[in-house]
């Protein structure tokens, strides 16, 4: 067997038992050390290909589409400082728990530390942030190697499923020819023929034993709150709204947990919360005997501020496998736990009960920030916070929104209200970057779903090779483009009143025209005023083909005066409310 034919069939075993695995999706970016890869995944019968130049860009845009259809995407590159390019990307998949493939090619043996070109040192590269990493052997073609090829694409996918999930690494040194062979015969195995390592998990579930336990410690108690924060599993909130009601809870439930829109019961969701808490008066009136929260830290400072001013709460954080993601450092007792069967357990066995007046405070408070923060005291004035609350009312049902880091997502959460759509909320929490935004959006379009990117204009700057993916393959995407001229978010910081250094280190101010940007990608621009505008251009963007970027262009000074006013409007109602 000449050495062709020995690249081939291991490379295809290899690319094969990925399919057998569960991957149907590749982000390909080109090189030559990859060649063998890159052939391979295209010529398989069952694996999409998305060929994506650049691979910072392409490892985001792997990343948004796992996130969106929740299954693991193999990501591929060549050699040298091209695998350096997806660091940021794995960063954000091992905190945000999103499964990753990584095939980086790379110099063989001999070509290494001597000067060859394209060269550098990729072994365990991403360091701790991969779960699993491996030196792929250099490929031979007898049947022990090509069942040791299939064993480790196997334990790859398996890997970067089970438990928390996350990226893996696999690194394919490789000698020249690169150039595999496709008339060989049988290169891919029998339909039938099942994963080399199929694996069987299980959900982990507390004994009764355990669950009475629980129940004991919270008999005593009449102020609880349960707290969704960020979280992929839309199937939570069914469970989790159906506790709450049972035990007469307010349920605090983050812009990304997935429970402010569907076809649940809402009645018990507190969406107002972070606006219901920037006054630490009204903080202290809402002291809670216990919390239970499911998923991650919300993205609520005010609520970060609440939690440690009680730091003598009782609290309990359930994760479906493992984790210790309590940011505030307070004493917390973890429950490792699947969230829907735990609620169902504590529904089924449970007689805790709650102060009826504690639930309609959380309830009357919430009204109250809803009717102010939905009051618009000039038609013609698009804010900032109003572009958001207008998005969510047009927005499809069956839809998503990827929702960008800084103040796109703090705005999302004061102005997105629960609603009996189904509108999933995906973003890039887990380091909470502005960087791959663009990437991360087309790459959730990619899965099919009408997807609306809302983000601000120096992530959108920062990743505008992004939208190459959405021209390249149509992608309907729509873009909610707000824009105040640089870094928005800072001035609701103590920067802000440091006037010499503020506008060149924290405002920045970008002085862009992106209409050019965005034709140059061939998608369609269309700059909005007023309300009315908005909406109208959501809908056309809607059922339209392809790119579509809505910029809105706003004022950091009087954005940030017209968000405090609110917050203080809501503070002073409320607390007259108590007098």
């Amino acid at each position: 067997m000449n050495y062709t034919e020995t690249l081939t069939r291991y490379t295809a075993n290899f690319v094969d038992e990925l399919s057998k695995s569960g991957i149907t999706n590749a982000v390909i970016s080109p090189g030559s050390r990859s060649t063998p890869l890159a052939m391979t995944l295209t010529e398989h019968p069952d694996i999409n290909q998305w060929v994506v130049i650049d691979e910072r860009s392409a490892a985001f845009f792997a990343l948004g589409l796992a996130k969106k259809t929740k299954r693991p995407v193999a990501i591929i590159c060549t050699s040298g400082t091209a695998a350096a390019n997806y660091f940021p990307a794995i960063v954000e998949a091992h905190y945000s728990r999103v499964p990753l493939i990584v095939l980086t090619a790379d110099r063989p043996h001999e070509l290494r530390d001597v000067g060859a070109p394209q060269a550098i040192e990729q072994i365990k590269l991403y360091g701790d942030y991969v779960k699993w990493f491996q030196e792929m052997a250099l490929p031979e073609a007898d049947f022990s190697m090509l069942e040791y090829a299939r064993s480790k694409a196997s334990r790859a996918v398996n890997t970067a499923q089970e438990g928390n999930a996350g990226p893996v690494h696999l690194n394919f040194p490789l000698r020249e020819p690169l150039i595999p062979d496709f008339t060989l015969e049988n290169l891919w195995s029998q339909k039938d023929v099942q994963a080399y390592y199929p694996a069987n998990t299980g959900k982990r579930r507390l004994s009764n034993e355990q669950i009475n336990q629980l129940r004991e410690k919270l008999q005593s108690y009449q102020k609880g709150l349960i707290v969704c924060g960020p979280h992929m599993e839309s199937n939570i909130a069914d469970s989790v709204v159906k506790l709450a009601a049972e035990w007469g809870l307010p349920v605090l439930a983050d812009p990304l947990s997935q429970v402010r829109s569907g076809k649940h019961q809402k009645d018990n969701v507190i969406e107002g919360y972070d606006a219901i808490l920037r006054n630490e008066a009204i903080r202290e009136q809402l002291k809670p005997d216990y919390i239970i929260r499911f998923g991650a830290m919300p993205v609520s400072k005010p609520y970060l501020f609440y939690v440690k001013e009680h730091r003598d709460t009782k609290q309990f954080i359930v994760e479906t496998e493992a984790g210790y993601r309590e940011p505030a450092g307070n004493r917390t007792e973890f429950i490792y736990a699947d969230p829907v069967v735990l609620c169902n357990d504590l529904v089924d066995s449970s007689d805790v009960t709650s102060n009826a007046n504690w639930l309609e405070t959380w309830q009357t408070m919430n009204q109250v920030a809803k009717k102010l923060l939905l009051e618009n005291e000039d038609t013609q004035l698009l804010t900032e916070g109003n572009a958001v609350r207008n998005l969510m009312e047009v927005i499809p049902d069956k839809s998503s929104v990827y929702v960008g880091n800084s103040m796109s997502v703090r705005d999302l959460d004061t102005f997105f209200m629960t609603t009996p759509k189904t509108v999933e909320i995906l973003a890039n929490r887990g380091a909470n970057g502005i960087d791959g935004m663009v990437s991360s959006g087309a790459g959730a379009a990619a899965s099919g779903d009408p997807v609306t990117l809302l983000l601000g204009d120096l992530s959108f700057f920062h990743d505008s090779n992004g939208m190459l993916a959405a021209k390249h393959y149509n992608l309907n995407l729509t873009v909610l483009l707000i824009n105040n001229n640089g870094g928005g978010i800072f001035s609701f910081l103590p920067h802000v009143n440091h006037e010499k250094h503020f506008e060149a280190l924290f405002g920045t101010p970008l002085d862009i025209d992106f209409q050019q940007m965005v034709e140059m990608y061939g998608g369609s621009y269309i700059n909005v005023h007023t309300e009315p505008e908005l909406k109208d251009a959501l809908y056309s963007s809607y059922q339209s083909q392809g790119l579509t970027v809505i910029e809105v262009k706003t004022e950091r000074t009087a954005n940030m005066e017209w968000h405090r006013n609110k917050w203080q409007n809501i503070a002073n109602e409320l607390l007259n409310d108590k007098e």
